[in-house]
């Protein structure tokens, strides 16, 4: 059974909403820049995809205070979502919320530890658990729209935010909702883990260069830049959505989730693969019948290599890839969710927005990957791929027509 996707929100690098993002998006912008703060000046790196908003000039501001970064941009994500879905009159039951995260309230444990050693427990927060905890999102989610049909957070690294969507997707099928809320929720912008990425090599240090630093699939890429934000998608079952009348965006058609059981935080293609196949299965697709695959590609030197030869084993190379980290950075456990709008956005509007920074392609990425401007074109099926440090994978498939593509 397909879903549909009747709203979308978002708080990113490159807009405040979700018009904005996209409209960055096929503009082909760099949300990244320099770091201007005094604890970056002796960090290796100095660049990052900070909020293009803040979520303080959206959230009121005693609410704001009461909550961590990442359930500030999951909160502000959701509430656009569900206006844009019309908000629906469901049993609050029949509703659920799944986010996914990969560090959660990294910022308030980071901060108040920092509190703690400096001026004693008296001085933590009272709020400090609810602010850190990694299901915080969710939570922060489900009380805002009174979801009583499950609050769900999986934790799956980078792959989180599509793993969220693969759950909700689970859930409607199941019976177990009509309508579920889902995506990912990151905010993790901290020396600690700069510093760390640093060290792992993981993150790059073009920091004379900040637009130009992320660049997928290019020859010369020599890692990550993070980001931070939330993407959410409102879920309904079709029938749900067609008693509303509501006019769907796309429909999700299908997903797999699968474990390398290989490295800590070296993908494998055969798992990547693997997660692909599953999809398509679930889809009840074939290769030859995605016609745009938007590409997890983070550009680090190994997982970009290892992402394409999964997409050439898993469906050929035949289908248009396009890589819009060069442009958000990695927003981590809110990635596969940012993909995922892109990807029923380009659905909706069939056009494939670019991949920026791509000079000279690597001779051994063999992908048609969209450069120099967005392409237009028939899109009836997009694969979305999420990989996470731990060996996770998932990989979404949304269609076009069928009830999709009509808003």
């Amino acid at each position: 059974m397909n879903v549909a996707v009747t709203g979308l929100g978002a708080t990113t690098p490159l807009g405040g909403d979700v018009p904005s993002t996209w409209s960055a998006l096929l503009a082909g912008e760099s949300g990244v820049s320099p770091i201007t703060a005094d604890w970056a000046k002796t960090l290796p790196v100095r660049i990052a995809a900070r909020l293009r908003v803040e979520p303080t000039e959206v959230l009121d501001r005693v609410q704001a205070r009461r909550l961590d970064r990442c359930e500030q941009v999951a909160l502000i994500a959701a509430r656009e979502a569900w206006a844009d879905a019309g908000r629906p009159r469901v049993d609050p039951e029949r509703l659920a919320v799944v986010i996914g995260t990969g560090t959660g309230g990294v910022l308030t444990l980071l901060g108040q530890d920092d509190v703690l050693e400096r001026s004693g427990a008296r001085r933590v927060s009272p709020r400090a658990v609810t602010m850190l905890m990694a299901n915080g999102p969710a939570a922060v989610v489900s009380l805002e729209l009174g979801a009583r049909g499950g609050a769900h957070t999986p934790v799956s690294a980078c792959a989180s935010g599509a793993e969220a969507i693969a759950l909700g997707l689970e859930l409607i099928r199941l019976g177990r909702a009509d309508v579920v809320v889902a995506g990912g929720a990151e905010a993790c912008i901290h020396p600690l883990v700069l510093a760390g990425f640093a060290q792992a090599t993981a993150h790059s240090t073009r920091n004379d260069d900040p637009a130009g630093a992320s660049r997928p699939f290019d020859a010369t890429r020599d890692g990550f830049v993070i980001g931070e934000g939330a993407a959410v998608v409102v879920l309904e079952h079709v029938d749900f959505a067609a008693a509303r009348a509501a006019a769907p965006y796309a429909v999700l058609a299908g997903a797999g989730v699968t474990s390398d059981a290989h490295h800590l935080t070296s993908g494998h293609t055969d798992g990547q693969a693997r997660a692909i196949r599953r999809a398509l299965t679930d889809a009840d697709l074939g290769a030859d019948d995605i016609d745009v695959v938007h590409a997890h590609a983070t550009s680090t030197p190994h997982g970009d290599l290892t992402e394409a030869e999964a997409i050439g084993d898993a469906i050929g190379l035949h289908a248009v890839v396009t890589a819009t980290k060069s442009m958000t950075g990695h927003l981590f456990g809110a990635a596969g969710s940012l993909n995922a709008l892109a990807a029923i956005l380009a659905l909706r509007d069939q056009v494939v927005p670019p991949t920026i920074n791509l000079r000279e392609q690597d001779p051994q990425i063999k992908l048609d990957v969209v450069t120099g401007g967005p392409r237009a074109g028939r899109v009836g099926a997009a694969l979305v791929n999420s990989f996470g440090f731990g060996g996770h994978n998932a990989c979404l498939v949304f269609l076009a027509g069928a009830g999709g593509g009509q808003r």
